[in-house]
């Protein structure tokens, strides 16, 4: 085949990955042949092909340059190898290439790894002129890395990329430069602990795994510095199971234009470990833990999410906010499930919006719609971590927004909203703090007032919502300035949890919210399903998780 012909053939394989992340749902199903929902899947092994081996001292590039696909190349353990490396496009072909460690058998399937395994990984290093450890040439596919350790040599280089999947810039513009099939597995991904690096992996390709991997120590002062970044790139990606660590911005997708004009579309991010540490405080730039400013189809599920505070943001650490403003032409945040996570230590909860009043072109437009903020626990938020410790920020006409079925504990308001109110939202069966104003809006009473305002049609049922009824004073009877249904005890010891001040947030067989929910389960969350999908043995096994 000629190389016209390949590259002919790689950009119709590209253009059908964009036109499935533009189709609506169902027409996504339908053309991949499935009933339900698509994400991508674990690469299964290569083929049988050649094995090339790259001891100390050796070339890897020309390694890189010589295999085929279905071939393997191992990498020397505990060697240091110098970047840049470009994983090069091998024509035609679904067979992966392989780069693993010497050692690979010794770093088990399925379970996430660490520093103290890096003995067991080759060692890719910057070259200190500013360029990333790892690239991609435009359309280069079918790539696996599986026990390496991908680091900064110099702490005192300047970098932008440690690992470059595709092209952020206007440059990647052409559907058939998409990089598409990467997985990245046990691998060790880290900036210098004296250095500063703006991002671990840059995630502008197409098809992209990330998979138990340990991603750490990016950090900048006065820029946003991330673990995990994309904006330039179509989906699906399927990142599970890591330990992922950044000041700024942990994880975000949208934020900058880049050539394509896409939304990254069908992203599974589950079970990961998402946090920074808090010495960080007062030294380099934070702003959340994890952000959507464009993005479609997007599960986040059985993740921790911790350590958020007060610096060049408010102090959300989640934020669903349509961006078009600073992403681009197509952005919006639709179809989002977040369900069955743990946040905790932040200085705020949520931060959901409909619109970018910034983006002059259409400010009003609803770009955000149907998300789910489901058997969450929140925890610790507010307090020492700064900001108003508010649960969920809303506003500027966000549609289909459902909050049900979490435990909070803030001490700040249930919600500040503002901007265009919402449409079809729903509040139920949640065990959250009133505090001093509960639900709040912008030149709006407490209570009814803000929902009449912000929220209405919306459904608010079978909430403990604890603390709003003072003995004394205007907001004495929390009943006239709610909706009827919910419940109100007046302390958190009246809510009975197991050992709320040993961190077990279960209802205790006597708490008068067990089964009290409109489905039949105990109001707030489901500590059995939320378990399950982290895969904790418990919760307080849970929150001890920071590795």
């Amino acid at each position: 085949m000629s190389s016209s012909a390949r590259r002919r053939l790689r950009g119709a394989a590209v253009l059908l990955l964009l036109a499935l992340a533009a189709a609506p749902p169902l027409a996504l199903n339908a053309a991949c042949g499935a009933k339900g929902e698509q994400r991508p899947r674990r690469a299964e092994g290569t083929a049988s092909g050649s094995t090339i081996t790259v001891a100390a001292g050796e070339d890897l590039q020309k390694a890189i340059e010589r295999a085929r696909p279905g071939d393997t190349i191992n990498v020397e353990a505990g060697a240091s190898f110098e970047g840049p490396f470009t994983l090069t496009d091998k024509g035609a072909g679904e067979q992966y290439i392989t780069i693993q460690s010497s050692a690979a058998t010794r770093l088990a399937a399925g379970a996430r790894v660490g520093p103290a395994q890096s003995a067991l990984m080759p060692k890719l290093l910057t070259a200190g002129r500013g360029e990333p450890a790892l690239r991609t040439a435009p359309g280069a596919h079918h790539w696996r890395l599986v026990g390496l350790e991908i680091a900064q040599r110099d702490a005192a280089a300047q970098l932008y990329d440690l690992v470059k999947l595709g092209d952020g810039s206007a440059a990647q513009s052409k559907l058939s430069d998409v990089p598409h099939h990467f997985v990245i597995e046990r691998c060790y991904i880290h900036a210098a602990p004296d250095g500063q690096l703006k991002r671990g992996v840059a995630l502008n390709s197409a098809a992209t795994e990330i998979l138990d991997s340990y991603i750490s120590g990016f950090k900048v002062k006065g820029q946003d510095a991330s673990a995990i970044g994309g904006w330039n790139g179509p989906g699906p990606y399927r990142i599970v199971n890591n330990h992922i660590e950044s000041a700024g911005v942990t994880v975000h997708f949208g934020g900058a234009a880049g050539g394509l004009n896409v939304v990254p579309s069908d992203i599974e991010f589950t079970r990961n470990t998402v946090t920074r540490p808090p010495e960080w405080r007062g030294v380099y730039t934070v702003k959340n833990l994890f952000e959507l400013k464009n993005a479609r189809r997007v599960t986040v599920s059985g993740n921790l999410f911790e350590h958020n505070w007060v610096d060049a943001q408010a102090g959300y650490a989640i934020l669903f906010t349509p961006r078009p403003n600073d992403s681009n032409d197509a952005a919006l945040v639709e179809d989002v499930s977040f369900t069955n996570n743990v946040v905790r230590g932040t200085a705020a909860g949520v931060n959901v919006i409909g619109s970018d009043p910034l983006y002059e072109r259409a400010p009003s437009e609803v770009r955000g719609r149907r998300i789910q903020i489901r058997n969450n626990l929140f925890a610790d938020v507010g307090g020492q971590w700064g900001g108003d410790g508010v649960f969920i920020k809303l506003g500027e006409g966000a549609e289909s927004v459902t909050v049900d079925h979490n435990t909070v504990l803030n001490t700040g308001n249930i919600t500040k909203a503002s901007g265009a109110p919402l449409r079809s939202f729903s509040f139920t069966n949640n065990v959250v703090a009133h505090n001093d104003y509960g639900v709040h809006g912008d030149d709006a009473a407490v209570g009814l007032g803000a929902i009449n305002r912000y929220f209405p049609g919306s459904t608010w049922s079978r909430n403990a919502i604890v603390g709003a009824q003072p003995p004394t004073g205007p907001f004495a009877d929390p009943e006239s300035r709610y909706p009827p249904g919910n419940f109100f005890p007046r302390r958190w010891d009246d809510v009975k949890m197991v050992d709320r001040a040993g961190g077990d947030y279960r209802l205790a067989p006597d708490s008068p919210f067990r089964h009290r929910a409109a489905d039949g389960k105990d109001v707030g969350c489901d500590f059995d399903e939320l378990l399950e999908k982290t895969g904790a043995p418990s919760l307080q096994a849970l929150l001890r998780t920071a590795n």
